[in-house]
C-alpha cells in the first residue's frame, strides 16, 4: 500500500471520514450555532453538511485553556485523553517510517493558503495515550490555536506511532503514525459555511 494519509473520527477506528468530512452543528444534527458561540455536537457529514452520518466526539471551545468534552465534561486540554479527541489523523505505508513536519491547515477548500470562509477554527493537538482523565499529559497542546490559511499554521509532532504513544520520541519508526486533535467551530456570520476544509501534509524517512 502507498503512503496514505486518512482521518477518523474515534480512536477505535471505526468511523472512517473517507470521501466525507465533519460537520458541527448546535444541540444536535442541522441545528445551527448562533454567531459567535461553538458547536454542541459534531458529525461525520458530507461537504455541504446536509447527509447526516454518525456522531463524533464533540469538543466545544471554553477557554483559551480548556472544552466541553461530550464525553468527560468541562476539563483542561492537557487532561483531555486521545480516546475522545474529534479527530484521528493517520498516516501508513508499507514499510516503518518516521514523520516529520507535520502541518494542519483550516482553509477554503480551494487554495490552502486561504483561510476559511465565514467561520473561526480553534484546534488543539493532544497526546494523552492514558485513558485516564485524571492524568494530565503536559504533551499534550496547553491553549488552543486558531489556524487560518498561511497566517497560522498547527505544528503536529513528530514520529508519533500507532496510537499516538511515541515510545522513541522523534525517532519513533512505525508503519503507522496517529494524530490526535480536538476541533471546535464557530461561525462569524448567519448562514451555511462549505468554503471550509482540513488541510494536513507531512515528510516521512
Amino acid at each position: 500500500m502507498a503512503a496514505t494519509i486518512s482521518f477518523w473520527g474515534d480512536t477505535l477506528g471505526v468511523q472512517n471520514l473517507s470521501g466525507s468530512g465533519l460537520g458541527f452543528y448546535g444541540s444536535t444534527f442541522g441545528n445551527s450555532v448562533e454567531v459567535g458561540s461553538y458547536q454542541d455536537s459534531t458529525y461525520i457529514t458530507d461537504g455541504a453538511g446536509a447527509t447526516q452520518g454518525p456522531a463524533v466526539n464533540n469538543n466545544k471551545y471554553i477557554h483559551p485553556e480548556s472544552g466541553t468534552n461530550s464525553v468527560t465534561g468541562d476539563t483542561h486540554l492537557q487532561y483531555i485523553p486521545n480516546r475522545v479527541a474529534t479527530l484521528n489523523i493517520r498516516f501508513t505505508n508499507d514499510s516503518a517510517v518516521r514523520t516529520q513536519n507535520t502541518k494542519l491547515r483550516i482553509f477554503d477548500r480551494s487554495n490552502i493558503n486561504n483561510p476559511a470562509s465565514g467561520v473561526t477554527t480553534k484546534v488543539a493537538q493532544i497526546i494523552h495515550p492514558d485513558p485516564n482523565q485524571a492524568n494530565p499529559s503536559n504533551s499534550s497542546d496547553a491553549t488552543w490555536s486558531t489556524p487560518t490559511g498561511s497566517s497560522v499554521i498547527l505544528s503536529l509532532v513528530n514520529s508519533p506511532g500507532i496510537s499516538g504513544g511515541r515510545p522513541m520520541g522523534d525517532y519513533t519508526t512505525d508503519t503507522q503514525h496517529d494524530w490526535y486533535t480536538v476541533i471546535s467551530a464557530s461561525p462569524d456570520s448567519i448562514g451555511a459555511k462549505t468554503l471550509y476544509g482540513l488541510y494536513v501534509e507531512l515528510e516521512y524517512l
